[in-house]
């Protein structure tokens, strides 16, 4: 009877315990190459790494920042230029794992009658500000010679730009995959004229959460690094279910889907680790000069990778 007595509180301890586990809330936005994350759900791999995640999708990167910023989120995934930014506006924010490069899945796309990027002089171009589209559209002017004040800039988020495009309401959109692609499906005339393939690394994006979370969530930290690993292999060892998750997730036929793929780059946890060895910390570098070059006024300070990154959780997972 004792035993039994014994066993039952153990029971009630071990459930209660779950049932207090705290739960991750990541917030994300509907792009291909945060597509592991909801592979990791959809296949269970957070539950096997011992992390209770729900995932919350945003349109706006400001709205995701803000949540990180309040507490509302415990984890983003955002681009390497948004933490930039972050970092001058005062955000504790840190990025614990790589998840991801563009090439061809971020461009400006153009309407007939603008072929080329110094043809978008005096024209509408719509696009997120802060974002990796904005990053994207300020490289593009400065390498033609040309700056922000040359064309006339559209605010709005990265699915709206490409169906204002579609509507006819701008001349160009800076957006990112699926969009280009859905774009590009409703009309021969449209064509991409620029895209990050031009400056491999200019678009990159990390997991990250601020330094206090991070600290306090080592576990945690650690379960979402093994369950993107998990996610990423799962993908590649099963391309065509991996790909039917990832485009149901952002909202992709998978006719537009597996071309759009092909233009990002995903980065396993051995990829890190060669990664973060140098390469990526100068990307950062670079990053931030072309930004303080477009928005002196508002990147003060080019952080050092140190500053923004916190690398310990995935060191103790790549060992």
């Amino acid at each position: 009877m004792l035993k039994r007595l014994v066993l039952t509180i153990a029971l009630v301890t071990v459930t209660a315990t779950a049932a207090c586990a705290d739960t991750v809330k990541l917030g994300l936005q509907p792009w291909l190459g945060y597509g592991p994350l909801w592979v990791a759900k959809e296949k269970g791999f957070f539950e096997k790494n011992g992390v209770d995640v729900a995932l919350t999708t945003f349109n706006w990167d400001q709205d995701m920042t803000a949540a990180l910023a309040s507490g509302n989120l415990d984890v983003i995934a955002g681009a390497t230029n948004g933490m930039i930014a972050n970092f001058n506006r005062g955000v504790d924010q840190k990025g614990f794992l790589v998840m991801d490069v563009s090439f061809e899945a971020d461009a400006v796309l153009a309407a007939k009658g603008v072929g080329s990027v110094t043809d978008l002089k005096g024209k509408k171009v719509a696009f997120e500000s802060g974002s990796t589209s904005d990053l994207l559209i300020n490289y593009a002017l400065r390498q033609n010679g040309m700056t922000i004040a040359d064309i006339e800039h559209v605010p709005m988020g990265a699915s709206e730009a490409g169906l204002a495009l579609i509507a006819g309401h701008v001349d160009a959109a800076v957006t990112y995959e699926p969009y280009i692609s859905t774009a590009l499906a409703q009309d021969s005339s449209y064509k991409v004229i620029f895209t990050a393939a031009k400056k491999p690394g200019l678009i990159s994006d990390l997991l990250s959460g601020s330094s206090v979370w991070i600290k306090a969530h080592p576990k945690d930290v650690q379960g979402l690094i093994r369950s993107w690993d998990d996610a990423i292999n799962f993908i590649r060892a099963n391309p065509a279910e991996g790909g039917a998750l990832i485009a149901k997730a952002v909202g992709s036929p998978m006719k537009e889907f597996e071309p759009a793929f092909k233009g990002v780059r995903l980065y396993n946890v051995a990829e890190n680790k060669e990664i973060l060895k140098g390469d990526f910390q100068a990307t950062i570098q670079e990053i931030g000069e072309i930004m303080q070059a477009t928005t002196p006024d508002k990147i003060k300070k080019i952080p050092a990778a140190g500053e923004i990154l916190a690398l310990d959780e995935l060191n103790a997972v790549a060992k």
